[in-house]
């Protein structure tokens, strides 16, 4: 028998007479992979579901036209918008609405009405609570708060009326002044980059819409002219988008008799470096366009991501010390056991080297068997934890698996060092003198 046959009969051999303590290695190996993998595989699969989720609630980008370029008048026009989505899309995965605003009467009072792609707006923003239908052609849908100033119901009729002169000082104040609550409300790092807040929306139109005279709005407050609508759903956010008309772009084109530019472009971007992405925008100054982030969702995007990694690796951490014990104590029991057959061994002419390759093989051997084992229950795990607890399918992370069990039978080897280092120094005389 050649020495190779003959290691690894003495391999099985160890293995196959001491039963108990081999399957004790391999459960406190497969208690450790266990944990590791299905931490590993929810810390992994958790993070990138929970930021599909958040980009559901809003955009954490948004784009408008440079205030002193001729685009803040004309908007943004769809060349550029392809252009600044693909510049958007090349840094991560993205969905995008864009939105013309103009200031427009409802009996002469001022509102803001938005020109969309409703299936852009729906997608974006899933958080939106929508009672009846988004906008066609001819129905538009109207914000809570507008609703209620005006009574209106879903299937009802508004008429809305639109006077150049209202957008004369600046066709992109009335768009700028509902961009706050659009990208997302509350968010001041958005507002006060495109000239206005949640209040702006109706005030920024008063003043220059509403004619004055002795302080007291004119004769015309009951003026009905202008295109009637039908009401298609009235939307509910509970922030500034409440104040919003949504029509589609076509209509508020007819209305206003002119087509242009869109004057917002709301990105919800999956990119890593959210940063990065918005400098490289700001540093395309031929665009004539300016990027910002929106602060509040980006930021409580990457604080939970953030903390729940933070926890994984704490717990990993734990989870590790007490593998490497609990194999360690089981092997240092082998050698124990073993101290005796290690003495022969050695006086025979076996070398410290081979016993300590023997032992470290062995080792390894709990260890694989202990990562594949447990690397198939931690799977089962975290499935079952992201179904019951995050509510979340998980797939099989094959490359999550190989590194679980080559991971496991390393941690196996390396928790087997200091009782075999140990072994290896028996002394053979003193062993024999014993029996």
């Amino acid at each position: 028998m050649t020495n190779t046959g003959m290691f690894f009969r003495m391999l099985l051999s160890a293995v196959f007479r001491r039963r108990s303590r081999a399957v004790m290695a391999v459960v406190a190996s497969l208690v450790g992979a266990a944990t590791l993998s299905c931490l590993a595989m929810i810390c992994i699969a958790v993070p990138q579901q929970m930021n599909q989720e958040m980009r559901a609630y809003g955009a954490n980008l948004i784009v408008t036209p440079l205030a002193d370029s001729e685009n803040s008048k004309s908007g943004i026009d769809d060349a550029m918008v392809e252009h600044t989505t693909q510049m958007v899309s090349a840094k991560g995965s993205e969905k995008h609405a864009t939105y013309r605003y103009e200031n427009v009467r409802v009996n002469a009072a001022p509102y803001v009405m938005a020109g969309v792609n409703p299936a852009q707006v729906r997608n974006l923003n899933h958080h939106w609570v929508v009672d009846g239908s988004w906008p066609s052609a001819g129905k538009v849908l109207v914000g809570r708060d507008v609703a209620d100033a005006m009574g209106l119901k879903v299937g009802g009729s508004i008429t809305i009326g639109y006077r150049a002169s209202d957008n004369a000082a600046s066709s992109g104040q009335a768009s700028q002044s509902g961009t706050g609550g659009t990208a997302q409300s509350g968010d001041e790092s958005a507002q006060s980059g495109t000239d206005g807040t949640s209040d702006g929306q109706t005030s920024s139109g008063s003043t220059g819409a509403q004619q004055t005279q002795n302080g007291h709005v004119s004769s015309d407050i009951m003026d009905t002219s202008g295109t009637e609508f039908r009401v298609a759903g009235i939307v509910d956010t509970g922030g500034s988008e409440d104040s919003i008309i949504y029509a589609l772009a076509g209509d508020v084109d007819k209305l206003t008799g002119s087509t242009r530019g869109v004057d917002v472009i709301e990105y919800s971007s999956g990119a890593s470096d959210l940063t990065a992405l918005v400098n490289s925008i700001n540093d395309m100054t031929s665009m004539h366009v300016k990027a910002q982030q929106v602060t509040k969702i980006t930021a409580s995007d990457t604080r939970v991501i953030t903390m729940l990694q933070t926890l994984f690796w704490i717990v990993s951490l734990v989870v590790l010390v007490f593998t490497l014990v609990g194999v360690g104590t089981t092997i240092s029991s082998i050698v124990s056991q073993r101290r005796n057959e290690i003495g022969l061994r050695k006086a025979l002419g076996a070398s410290s080297h081979a016993i300590g390759v023997e032992f470290y093989v062995e080792s390894a051997v709990y260890g694989l068997l202990g990562g594949l084992l447990g690397t198939a229950t931690g799977y089962g795990m975290a499935r079952w934890l992201c179904a019951t607890v995050f509510e979340r399918s998980i797939g099989f992370n094959w490359w999550l698996a190989v590194v679980s069990v080559v991971f496991s039978a390393l941690v196996a080897v390396v928790a087997s060092i200091p009782p075999v280092h140990r072994a290896t120094r028996i002394d053979p005389a003193v062993v024999l003198r014993e029996e």
